[in-house]
């Protein structure tokens, strides 16, 4: 090609140059946005900031070559960005949903001020995102869109215009918009991918560290898996399910990867007790934490955000023609920025108990479980979808148990006559309306996930005059 004609014919190249800029043409240039220490003899180590060509793309782990060291090896994706492009500013999000945004920037770890630059949903471009103090404490986020001039000039206002956004940023961190830009919005640290072909694991792989709960059917750890990965760890007590039976589920449950849902790692199914590794949520379960502390301080938009959250997740599942079974607030999990993911996704399938069945209802999840599962055993997303209208529930009371003072047998026989648990104090009649909603008689009458996603993420939109334009 004419580049490397023009490298050839370069005369201020020396031959270790010459072949280093050949190799740069070719490839894509990244640079390290964390150090990586490498976990295995196949892997290259990078500092932060050192360039490194990408050789080959294999999913989240990247063959590379240094071009600092010149050793090649693997990496994990999501630790470098693409060089000279606003990927590797701190304050670039770029794919990030205008809602993600508002969840990001609301999160604890932020102040207002802080600040993000996303590509825009509805437009080719971008957006800047910007948290503003905003009336009792409760803060909001702004929205700006960021437009083109003709000559490739940038501008939120007419008034002045850019050449790039790095100019435009340090235009407004004194200047300001609804304020003064301050601190790029905190990243959540980048988790190293799951090691490549690690699904069935060696048991001593895993090191528990912290029992973090106990259930009917075994317990949950917090653990490291080869004494770096922070992972939970569920350990099904024996007899609980067949080996076999448990792999079937576990390999479609490995195929759900979605940013509501908690990851599958792997599995230890040679020895019992049947270990289940998943990502590690630092908050525990959204029942529990809504009774702590920081939980029940939770004002009524951020549980609205929490609602909308599982109903994307259930959306995703919905998608892909897969059922939950066992949707409740103790089956959803709270992240460090209070972000929400659903667990336990098809596990209920697969559990041999004769008592975790709707005739017995001893260990049965009866008052989360829609009339035609308990009666006939037809789960459908549909029964999934009255379960939410109970996890709805859960969450207004913040955590209470549903159909109080109510024992099975009665929430069984009340819902037969057309009983459905009154509206919750604090709880919106909007809400309630939508808890009514997944409460049809008639599985058909109940609505898609999709749609309850999309009434429960603009719950507020429609009252708010907050944005400045809808991005």
């Amino acid at each position: 090609s004419n580049k490397m004609l023009f490298i050839l014919q370069d005369p201020s190249l020396l031959p270790g140059q010459m072949f280093q800029k050949m190799e740069e043409q070719n490839g894509k240039i990244v640079v390290g946005l964390y150090a990586y220490a490498g976990a295995h003899a196949d892997d290259l180590q990078f500092k932060k900031g050192e360039k490194l060509v990408v050789l080959e793309e294999h999913g989240e782990w990247w063959k590379a070559k240094s071009l600092e060291t010149n050793r090649e090896g693997f990496i994990p994706c999501n630790y470098v960005a693409q060089a000279d492009t606003m990927e590797t500013e701190e304050w670039f999000f770029r794919s990030i949903t205008r809602k993600d945004a508002e969840r990001q920037l609301l999160a604890p770890a932020n102040k207002p001020g802080a600040f993000l630059i996303r590509e825009s949903e509805t437009s080719e471009g971008y957006s800047l995102s910007i948290r503003d103090a905003g009336p009792k404490g409760l803060d909001i986020v702004r929205h700006y869109k960021i437009r083109k001039l003709d000559n490739g000039g940038l501008y939120i206002s007419p008034k002045i215009s850019f050449p790039d956004i790095g100019k435009m940023i340090k235009h407004y961190q004194p200047d300001g918009l609804c304020r003064k830009l301050g601190n790029p919005c905190a990243k959540p640290k980048a988790q190293k991918p799951w090691d490549k072909d690690a699904w069935e694991i060696p048991k001593d792989s895993i090191k528990m560290v912290k029992k973090l709960g106990a259930g009917q059917f075994g317990e949950v750890w917090m653990a490291f898996y080869n004494n770096t990965t922070k992972v939970a760890v569920k350990t099904l007590k024996p007899g609980t399910m067949t080996v076999q039976a448990f792999l079937d589920e576990a390999n479609v449950m490995k195929t759900l990867q979605h940013e509501r849902l908690v990851r599958l790692y792997a599995v230890v199914t040679k020895t019992q007790p049947i270990y289940i590794i998943t990502e590690f949520m630092a908050n525990g379960s959204l029942l529990d934490f809504l009774k702590t502390d920081m939980g029940c301080k939770i004002q009524l938009p951020k549980l609205i955000d929490f609602s909308a959250q599982i109903a994307e997740g259930m959306a995703y599942i919905e998608k892909k023609h897969y059922i939950h079974r066992d949707l409740r607030a103790a089956n959803v999990l709270v992240s460090e920025s209070l972000l929400c993911k659903i667990a336990d996704f098809g596990l209920a399938r697969v559990i041999e108990d004769d008592e975790y069945s709707p005739r017995d209802g001893a260990k049965f999840p009866i008052k989360w479980t829609a009339p035609e599962a308990i009666h006939y055993g037809s789960f459908t997303i549909k029964s999934d979808m009255w379960s939410f209208g109970v996890l709805l529930y859960e969450i207004i009371t913040y955590g209470k148990m549903p159909y109080p003072g109510m024992t099975k047998m009665e929430v069984m026989s009340s819902i037969q006559r057309g009983y459905r648990m009154p509206q919750p104090v604090n709880c919106p009649s909007e809400l309630y309306n939508i808890m009514l909603s997944c409460w049809k008689d008639k599985p058909q009458d109940r609505p898609t996930f999709d749609y309850l996603q999309s009434i429960l993420d603009d719950f507020y939109t429609a009252t708010e005059a907050q944005y400045q334009e809808q991005s």
